[in-house]
């Protein structure tokens, strides 16, 4: 664990180079051999050396490239990969889903079919599909940001953990990020009412609830927190109008800060607190850096999801012959999670932050998961 600790912490400090590369990378222009994929690079070229003996296919899902919050991030992870010479540039490929992500399966099944020996599924939704065709693909190592592929047949998967070693589930614990930025909300503020949008209604985004209104409740006790889904399928990841119109209608019943957990359906929430005068929390990725500059004085910090980390690191321990599969969580202790401080608005208040997260870190506090159970 020690080690897992300290090469995290690394590559965190190493991701900051690239963080800004969440917003400069549209993506989704090029079209590449397999339907539906596109070029894996931002423009960053391939590494002077790098490694042929390994290919490596990601399949995005909804919003795609260009989301400047998750899929954004994941890709990050590859750039660096790519410009650190672990794979070659020529050797990669990624598909992009559909506007619902009903070809979300073909995609992967796609990719394993043209034998990539790494297959990197970004996004939760790809735990059934990759649970039902990895056995047939032993060569091909799976892993699924957000994933619970291997929770089996408990999970209503079809194979039990034990019938597909080759596929690793990397999760986080959003909901301690989350703390820290529905603390900041509180302090910042001094309000009586802030607000949250979650993207897909289901137990992952809820996380992101639970972690925010108990952060909020910790500094204001009797604060309240309007929740908002935008749907109960994965296209609520990708309805930027339907997520500013509930942003709107969250500010006018007296919010002065909204935090967003739904992939490019945020790009609704800016809009919606530019247009009220209001604050944004962003996620995933440090948003102040991926919006327009005119959006910048809004957003007041990110909740930072190091999706990159994990990319990165399925790729070298697959390179290094380190691959485990299973579960493997990577929270606040660990860097996985954390808060952004771009744009100087929480300054005044990073100590009260970072002494929350030391809590978190020891166990003094213990982040909930589900928000039915905050009183």
């Amino acid at each position: 664990m020690r080690s897992w600790r300290a090469r995290l912490l690394v590559l965190v400090a190493i991701m900051s180079i690239v963080a800004a590369a969440c917003g400069g990378d549209e993506g989704g222009d090029e079209t590449g051999a397999t339907g539906g994929a596109t070029s894996a690079t931002g423009g960053t070229g391939g590494a002077a050396e790098c490694n042929q003996d390994l290919s490596v296919g990601v399949a995005f899902d909804v919003g795609g490239l260009g989301d400047k919050s998750f899929n954004d991030a994941a890709n990050a992870g590859l750039q660096q990969a790519i410009a650190d010479g672990l794979v070659c540039e020529e050797n990669v490929q990624v598909n992009e889903a559909n506007a619902t992500g009903s070809d979300r399966d073909q995609n992967v099944q796609a990719l394993a079919d043209a034998g990539f020996n790494l297959i990197v599924g970004v996004g939760f939704a790809f735990s059934p599909g990759i649970n039902t065709i990895a056995p047939d693909y032993a060569d091909t190592n799976f892993m699924i940001v957000d994933g619970y592929a291997t929770c089996g047949t408990i999970c209503g998967l079809t194979n039990d953990a034990d019938a597909i070693p080759n596929v690793a589930d990397y999760t986080f614990k959003e909901q301690e990020g989350s703390f820290l930025v529905g603390a900041a909300a509180a302090l910042k503020c001094g309000c009586d009412t802030i607000g949250f949008l979650g993207g897909q209604t289901g137990p992952l985004i809820e996380k992101f609830q639970a972690g925010y209104e108990a952060g909020a409740a910790a500094v204001t006790p009797d604060i309240t927190v309007l929740v908002e889904y935008i749907g109960d399928d994965v296209a609520a990841f990708n309805d930027p109008v339907k997520g500013e119109a509930l942003s709107r209608a969250m500010y006018d019943d007296g919010a002065e800060i909204v935090y967003h957990a739904s992939g490019a359906s945020g790009a609704g929430l800016f809009n919606a607190a530019v247009s009220a005068g209001k604050l944004a929390i962003g996620v995933d990725s440090d948003q102040y850096l991926t919006v327009d500059p005119e959006y910048q004085p809004y957003v007041l910090t990110s909740m930072i999801k190091h999706v990159e980390v994990s990319v990165f690191y399925a790729i070298y321990d697959h390179l290094t012959g380190n691959f485990t599969a299973g579960p493997s969580t990577y929270d606040l202790a660990v860097g996985g999670v954390g808060y952004s401080t771009s744009g100087g608005f929480i300054d005044d208040i990073t100590d009260q932050i970072d002494a929350a997260a030391a809590q978190i870190i020891s166990g003094e506090i213990v982040v909930p998961t589900d928000p039915t159970t905050i009183p």
